[in-house]
């Protein structure tokens, strides 16, 4: 199933029935990220997970604004699309962070509750970690898109989450278009160091209003684990066993957190 949003024909999985949860990925994944943690929640939720602009089988145009306001504003026109009248519970890992407090921030009514798992952009000291920063720089970006094939992708993601199955690193590879990899650097540099402490400051106003969890993979070597606690309001459930990518090491012990956090 696919709808259209700023002009990309975005693919979606809509699953389950009850009070919506939208599912948003990061960076290198798709909406498969979620299948385990959707196949424990569809019996009681109506589960919608999409690619993200230029990922996987989302098809962007190469003029797509990646702007934090323009990812706000994507999140909203799919959503319309997808023809959701009541709030929303949101989801969201890594890179898709930044999709979801964009449009929490922009349209807190339509916002029911956040879960935000291994995410860092939107917090007060906000730094881009050695990988983000190797992609902002022009050409050091292109040249280490161009170094990314199994060897080193396996390696990094092994390096990011010790739980993850050789089955599961294999898929994510398969994803690296040329498509992701122009995506992935236009994403990564799209905003400026000041515009995003404008935004981290109406983030911490939208998590204060707006219930939220914070789901934290201990081992990840990406981000600090302090970082959970920047989210002001939040409730912090930490993951010891887990690293960078909890939904799909742990899917059962997310869908159990997030289950518990949605009955309320």
């Amino acid at each position: 199933m696919s709808v259209t949003a700023r002009g990309v024909d975005v693919f979606l999985r809509d699953t389950g029935s009850g009070e919506p949860v939208l599912f948003l990925h990061g960076n290198p994944d798709s909406a498969d990220l979620w299948d385990g943690v959707i196949a424990r929640l569809q019996d009681r939720h109506r589960c919608i997970a999409i690619d993200l602009p230029g990922f996987a089988r989302s098809r962007a145009p190469e003029d797509f604004d990646c702007s934090i306001g323009n990812l706000g504003r994507f999140v909203d026109e799919t959503v319309t699309a997808i023809g959701l009248r009541e709030p929303v519970n949101v989801v969201a890992h890594d890179f898709g962070g930044s999709f979801a407090m964009a449009w929490a921030i922009q349209h807190p009514e339509k916002v029911r509750r956040i879960v935000v798992i291994n995410h860092s952009s939107f917090v007060e000291g906000f730094r881009w970690h050695w990988r983000a920063r190797v992609w902002r720089t022009p050409l050091l970006g292109e040249l280490s898109m161009l170094a990314t094939r199994w060897p080193l992708f396996r390696a990094s993601m092994k390096a990011g989450a010790r739980n993850l199955s050789e089955e599961q690193m294999r898929a994510a590879y398969q994803r690296l278009s040329p498509q992701w990899r122009r995506m992935v650097l236009r994403l990564y540099r799209a905003s400026s160091p000041e515009e995003r402490s404008e935004w981290v400051a109406r983030s911490t106003e939208t998590t204060s209003r707006i219930p939220t969890l914070v789901l934290w993979g201990e081992h990840d070597p990406f981000l600090p684990s302090s970082t959970a606690d920047r989210f002001r309001g939040a409730k912090v459930v930490r993951l010891p066993e887990s690293g960078h990518w909890p939904p799909a090491e742990y899917p059962e012990r997310v869908a159990t957190e997030l289950k518990t956090f949605f009955a309320g």
